[in-house]
């Protein structure tokens, strides 16, 4: 099964990365956001995954404590790529319908690169911060770790050095890459919300409602679980909804996101379709 999600996950972000580079429809800032993102989720669920994927087979569930760190460094630092991502997306949406007649002139292409490269400098910088300081950290003799990746927190737990400065950064790095984008985020879509109330035809709220829906779901289910797992206090009640939750945006968000795009937006059906029609018609040259 977790085989299965894996590579449909890779195929979908892959294809519409593919196609958001190949169909000259889709080269504008909404759509190079939309790129970045399916990027983001095809090497995130990649550091886990395949590890996961070769535990179930062979039965070899050790990892080595650089190989966990590994793990963890690139995993945490492209989901706080995601989340810088999700809020540049939401203000591309803010511009171009809270201020249609200047969204050109705002958000140009080389400020969406700008946005874009600032989302993954932030997102490796700050994460290389805390593994400077979970490398310092001395782990002794034979561990287990109760998760199914190499997360923080049951990272941590495994030392025997004083952790309360690490768990400390922890916090506040989640509290930074959680808190201010989720809410940059909900005011964009307070602003829209209330743009798309004020349109006087049906049909224009209904696109606007469309345009903006799809992203909304997934900021909704990507933040919500975040929130509870990195920001709520830590029980033993809670560990496993914690891995059942992890499993949720880690596994399965990555797998839902390029079907509600590709399935709610016109243009990247459209995109899909002119590219099975290309390949249709190079299979009938072949043939003659």
């Amino acid at each position: 099964m977790f085989l299965v999600i894996y590579m449909a996950t890779v195929v979908g972000n892959t294809l519409i990365v593919v196609l958001v580079v190949a169909d000259q429809h889709l080269h504008s800032p909404m759509f190079f956001f939309l790129g970045n993102l399916s990027c983001v989720e095809t090497c995130y669920t990649s550091a886990i995954v395949p590890q996961m994927l070769a535990s179930l087979l062979t039965g070899d569930r050790t990892i080595s404590v650089s190989g966990c760190i590994i793990q963890l460094y690139f995993f945490g630092s492209l989901v706080a790529t995601e989340c810088c991502l999700l809020t540049a997306m939401s203000y591309d949406r803010y511009l171009a319908i809270c201020k249609p007649l200047h969204y050109l002139t705002l958000m140009n292409i080389r400020f969406s690169f700008q946005l874009a490269a600032g989302c993954w400098l932030n997102g490796f910088l700050g994460i290389t911060i805390f593994v400077l300081f979970l490398s310092q950290l001395i782990f002794c003799g034979r561990n287990e770790i109760d998760y199914f990746y190499c997360d923080a927190l049951p990272l941590i737990e495994l030392s025997c050095s004083d952790t309360h400065q690490v768990i400390l950064v922890d916090f506040i790095l989640a509290c930074v890459f959680t808190l201010p984008p989720f809410l940059l985020t909900l005011t964009s879509y307070m602003c829209i919300i209330a743009t798309i109330l004020r349109i006087p035809s049906t049909t224009g709220r209904q696109k606007a409602f469309s345009t903006c829906s799809s992203h909304l779901i997934v900021v909704t289910i990507f933040y919500g679980t975040l929130i509870i797992v990195y920001m709520l206090p830590k029980r033993d009640t809670l560990r496993d909804l914690n891995k059942v939750l992890s499993l949720c945006y880690t596994v399965l968000t990555p797998l839902v996101n390029p079907l509600i795009y590709s399935l709610r937006n016109r243009e990247v059906k459209e995109a899909l379709r002119k590219a099975f029609s290309k390949c249709g018609f190079l299979k009938n040259m072949q043939r003659l």
